[in-house]
């Protein structure tokens, strides 16, 4: 790969190449499993597809591994060899996961199901390439497009759920409480399960373009809960027993995070297979991962190799080839990864747990040109 053409990272971010054989249990992971991730990228790479959440380009030599992924293959191992080669990321990696959240929900308001999930407004313009800069220097990267063609910062997430700011948005669906929104909103995505035994999955349509603050975090500095003990079970009842009702403080704490996000119903193909990450792409549990799109193209590989509780609340060797289709707004840094871990509320218990140290490689794709 040549300098113009790679992502975004700074040279001294890696190693010099590595061989796959230095890297420890590569070739006893599903390389098979990976490689059919792997083919899901390279569908939208090779078509030139419009992306959910726009990334850094692929490179051209990452293009003709991915034209190469669309025949079959017989051996995942070789083909890896053949088209990429790993490189260490010298800083230290961090690992999270996410999951898809599934709750009971209803397409109209009734009591015990009365806090709307907003499509996307009509008003509202993603600001991928040319960020809107405020005075106080914070870059929105989406904004309210007014009668005049101008463009002003939208309204945050205190101003959306107490005075119905966008009012071009119309409810999809109505889930349980405020904080219930808040999870479907920070996971990007969710299974509505429908009293008549349905199922409506919704998926990432759009933000409204203020900095995401982690509610977690608050929760931590601010002696509600313990850096070792927070999780998504703990957030969900702290914020519960503070209040998510109008102006009472689990409420307040939640809209500290100006951040705001919009969906749509999905009743794609694709969308059945998994939720729909920034790529554009289905999802693959254990094998997907969000990146800094900023760093970072989609379909890049990723060896992450971590102790963490991933099968149970045992910490246990995690080493998996991961593939680059996500993206989030907590994801920092060419060492950062959020791991996708499926659907459901057993999902939810483990990815909750994860915040630990990792080790990451990533499998940078080869010039043309290059020894295979």
């Amino acid at each position: 790969m040549s300098r113009k053409d790679a992502p975004h990272f700074l040279a001294s971010d890696l190693q010099q190449s590595i061989g796959f054989d230095e890297i420890d249990g590569f070739f006893a992971d599903d390389l098979a499993a990976a490689f059919e991730a792997f083919r899901r990228s390279a569908k939208i790479i090779a078509a030139d597809a419009q992306e959910q959440r726009s990334a850094v380009p692929p490179p051209p030599s990452l293009i003709l591994a991915a034209r190469a992924a669309r025949a079959s293959v017989d051996d995942a191992a070789d083909f890896f060899r053949r088209w990429f080669h790993p490189r260490l990321i010298k800083a230290q990696g961090f690992v999270t996961a996410y999951y898809e959240v599934e709750v009971d929900a209803r397409l109209s308001p009734e009591p015990g199901f009365t806090t709307p999930v907003l499509s996307r407004p009509l008003d509202l313009v993603t600001l991928n390439e040319a960020p809107l800069v405020l005075p106080s220097r914070e870059k929105l990267t989406s904004a309210r497009r007014q009668a005049d063609g101008a463009l002003v910062p939208y309204p945050d997430r205190r101003a959306i759920e107490e005075e119905g700011a966008a009012p071009s948005a119309h409810p999809l669906a109505y889930v349980r409480d405020p904080v219930e929104l808040f999870l479907i909103q920070v996971q990007g995505s969710a299974r509505l399960r429908l009293r008549d035994g349905g199922v409506m999955a919704l998926t990432y349509a759009g933000r409204n373009g203020w900095p995401y603050t982690s509610v977690g975090r608050l929760l931590v500095e601010r002696g509600l809960a313990t850096k070792t003990e927070m999780s998504l079970d703990i957030m969900k009842e702290t914020l519960r027993r503070l209040g998510a009702g109008p102006g009472e403080a689990g409420r307040r704490l939640m809209q500290e995070n100006r951040s705001y996000v919009f969906f749509e119903i999905d009743g794609s193909e694709q969308r059945r297979i998994g939720p729909i990450g920034g790529q554009g792409a289905p999802l693959t549990p254990f094998r997907s991962i969000a990146v800094d799109r900023s760093i970072w193209c989609y379909g890049l590989p990723f060896w992450i190799a971590a102790r963490i509780p991933w099968q149970d609340r045992a910490e246990t060797e995690f080493r998996r080839l991961m593939i680059a289709q996500d993206t989030g707004s907590a994801i920092i840094g060419p060492a950062r990864a959020d791991l996708f871990f499926g659907a459901g509320e057993a999902a939810g218990r483990r990815a909750g747990d994860i915040r630990h140290a990792a080790q990451m490689f990533v499998l940078l794709p080869k010039d043309v040109g290059d020894d295979p």
